[in-house]
C-alpha cells in the first residue's frame, strides 16, 4: 500500500510539468520537507496535458511523451512516487510505466472506461469528485474501481459547483466518503478555483488554501493535494490558485500541526 495511515499523504507539484527547471524547483523543496519531517508521505505530482482549458487558447503542457520523461527524472533523482493525469483509457498502460498513482480527473469522474482501463493497470488510482456530484455518489465510482480490480483506491474533494463560477466544500464529505473504505484527500487548491472567471481562464483565491486545509484535516481528511508554483503568476495554468513555492515549507508546517492534533497526537 502506498498509503500510509501513520503518514500525512501529500500530494504536491505544479500544476502543469511545464519543463525540468520547474519540476526541479518543487521537487527540491519536497526534498528538504521530506528531510525535516519523516511523518510526510509526499507524492510528486505533475500534468503532462491540461486538456479542459476554458479557452481552446489556452497552454496544455509539455504533452505525454515530455511529460513520462520530466516524471522518471524526478522520480529516479528524488525517489518520490510520482502521479499525473490521464484522459483517455489507452493513456492508462504507457502512464502506469512510469507513475504510481493515475489520477482520474473531476470532469471525468463518472466515466467507465476510463476508470476501468486504470484499475486494470494495478497502480494506485486517486480520483477526484466531480464538481457536480455528492460524496454519497462517489459509492458508485469507487465500486467501478474496485470491480475493475484497483488494488488501491483513493478520493479527493475538490468542492462542488455552487452558482457561477464559484466552489464550495462540505467538509463532512471526508467521512462520508471514508465510509467506501478508502482514504480521502482534500485538494485544496483547485477548491479555491473560480472556474472560468478569469477571462478565458480559471481565476482563483489562493489565500483561502491554508485555512481549507487546515479545516479538511481537522475534519478528518487523510491527505492534501496542493500545487506550487517558483512563480505562480508564471504558470502555464491555474496560477491564481497555486500556492507560491516560498510559502509552501510554512504552509505544510502548520498542516502537520494540525494533523497531529486531529489525532491526538
Amino acid at each position: 500500500m502506498l498509503f500510509n495511515p501513520q503518514r500525512l499523504l501529500l500530494i504536491a507539484g505544479p500544476c502543469s510539468l511545464e519543463n525540468e527547471a520547474t519540476c526541479v524547483a518543487v521537487a527540491d523543496v519536497l526534498a528538504r520537507l521530506r528531510h525535516v519531517d519523516p511523518a510526510l508521505n509526499i507524492i510528486f505530482k505533475g500534468s503532462f496535458d491540461k486538456a479542459n482549458r476554458t479557452s481552446g487558447s489556452g497552454k496544455r503542457g509539455p504533452g505525454l511523451a515530455t511529460g513520462l520523461k520530466l516524471l522518471a527524472m524526478v522520480k529516479k533523482k528524488y525517489g518520490f512516487p510520482v502521479l499525473t493525469d490521464i484522459h483517455l483509457p489507452e493513456q492508462a498502460k504507457p502512464v502506469a510505466k512510469v507513475c504510481d498513482v493515475l489520477q482520474i480527473p473531476a470532469f471525468l469522474c463518472r466515466q467507465t472506461d476510463l476508470l476501468l482501463a486504470a484499475a486494470a493497470t494495478k497502480a494506485v488510482v486517486n480520483v477526484k469528485k466531480g464538481q457536480f456530484l455528492s460524496p454519497q455518489e462517489m459509492k458508485y465510482v469507487t465500486t467501478k474501481l474496485e470491480e475493475g480490480g484497483a488494488k488501491e483506491i483513493w478520493q479527493t474533494e475538490r468542492g462542488s459547483t455552487f452558482g457561477y463560477q464559484n466552489l464550495v466544500v462540505d467538509m463532512r464529505s471526508f467521512a462520508i466518503m471514508r465510509g467506501y473504505g478508502h482514504p480521502t484527500v482534500f485538494d485544496a487548491t483547485h477548491s479555491v478555483q473560480l472556474p472560468g472567471a478569469a477571462g478565458g481562464a480559471s481565476g482563483g483565491q489562493r489565500e483561502f488554501v491554508p485555512p481549507l486545509a487546515r479545516a479538511a484535516l481537522a475534519a478528518g481528511a487523510d491527505g492534501l493535494f496542493i500545487e506550487t508554483h517558483p512563480d505562480p503568476a508564471r504558470a502555464i495554468s491555474d496560477g491564481p490558485s497555486q500556492v507560491p513555492l516560498k510559502d509552501f515549507p510554512l504552509l505544510i508546517t502548520s498542516c502537520l500541526r494540525v494533523w497531529r492534533a486531529a489525532r491526538g497526537e
